[in-house]
């Protein structure tokens, strides 16, 4: 295995280019500058930034690897990147092999799991999804609930084939994962507890079942819940509801697939227990779990329809356990929700709510003055 850049720290202040893509973990966050680089914040005792700092977490953006990286994912504490040759790369929690390294040994350093023809990944809890050029799907790490669509398996250390091609898209849970075909049509297996697989029933199920037979572009697969875009730019939610992180308007579980916006969505984003999503304006909504404001009476405050977060310029967004990032279309990165690991990257600390009722930070280009922050 191979030791990557352990040494490559830098402040984000140092480089000019611009961000291009985000990923959150449960309490991490990931992103790619336009160069090619790859930056990480957070929380680290997995080793799942890949500093090789021994878990030291880190509130503010610190580059790991240098250019040719392509694509980002973040599970709970394990970290995923593909670089330009279609290799695979991973990093973090490793105790039920969701890396795919062969082992269920942790590492604090980037190490590949797959040479080539590797084109999306998705890291749910303790699990993963890993996509290849010829349209297979292929799962690694934890199975107990059926999350890796092969029924009788308890986990595997390596990916191991589960459809053997026309899957176009991917996104991984909690305990549960999404697919699409090049049909469009919508496919789940794992955890359904609340409804998150949409099929009408609680029944986990622990191989792939269909649940939308055509007409589906994207998908992303949250906490408990479930979200997906059709061609006509309609978004519609199923699974856990009670922070209204569905969006309809209600708190109760649905277990089949609701509409919850007509048209004119073009990204979804689904965290532990909030959901985003952009408008071809180039706006940014978000419902679900306020995270770090609480009610009087100490519980999570919410919001059960779609609340505008920041009106236009909006290009990229991801979304962690209690936390958000998104991208302007300026290049430049904003962050919002808990930070009690420094996941934000803004140095301090302050627990800025997830839904972004205290104004999203700019962490790239780091702002000069602090009136900058509230600017947005």
């Amino acid at each position: 295995m191979l030791l990557l850049g352990a040494a490559l720290l830098q402040p984000a202040g140092s480089r000019a280019q611009s961000v291009t893509k985000v990923a959150a973990g449960d309490y991490h966050s990931l992103f790619l500058k336009s160069d090619g680089s790859l930056w990480v914040m957070g929380h680290n005792a997995a080793g799942q930034l890949g500093d090789a700092r021994d878990g030291a977490c880190s509130d503010r953006p610190e580059q790991i690897l240098t250019g040719d990286i392509t694509a980002i994912a973040a599970g709970a504490q394990h970290s995923f990147f593909l670089k330009k040759d279609g290799s695979l790369w991973g990093m973090g929690n490793n105790c039920e092999g969701q890396l795919g390294i062969g082992t269920e040994n942790f590492t604090d350093h980037p190490e590949e799991i797959l040479s080539s023809d590797v084109v999306a990944i998705s890291a749910g809890d303790m699990h993963s999804l890993v996509l290849k050029s010829d349209g297979s799907l292929w799962a690694l790490g934890a199975n107990s609930f059926g999350q890796l669509g092969s029924a009788g398996q308890e986990c595997t250390n390596r990916p191991q084939k589960i459809v053997s091609g026309g899957v176009t898209a991917i996104a991984a849970g909690f305990y549960h994962s999404l697919f699409l075909k090049n049909d469009g049509s919508l496919w789940g297996m794992g955890k359904n507890n609340y409804g998150q697989l949409g099929d009408g029933s609680t029944q986990n199920a622990k191989l792939p079942k269909q649940i939308v037979a055509g007409g589906v572009t994207a998908v992303a697969a949250g906490g408990y819940q479930s979200v997906f875009l059709k061609t006509d730019g309609s978004l519609w939610a199923m699974g856990r509801n009670d922070c209204g992180q569905l969006g309809d308007g209600r708190t109760k579980c649905i277990a089949k697939p609701a509409l919850i916006v007509a048209s004119g969505v073009t990204a979804i984003a689904a965290g532990g227990y909030q959901t985003l999503f952009l408008k071809k304006d180039g706006s940014l909504w978000s419902m679900g779990c306020n995270g770090s404001e609480l009610s009087s009476d100490g519980t999570c405050r919410f919001s059960s329809r779609p609340e505008q977060i920041v009106a236009s310029g909006v290009i990229a967004v991801a979304a962690g356990c209690y936390h958000s990032l998104f991208v302007k279309s300026d290049g430049s990165l904003w962050t919002m929700g808990e930070n009690q690991f420094g996941q934000l990257g803004d140095q301090a600390g302050n627990g800025d709510v997830a839904l972004g009722k205290f104004e999203p930070r700019q962490i790239v280009p780091q702002p000069t003055n602090d009136k900058a922050l509230a600017r947005y």
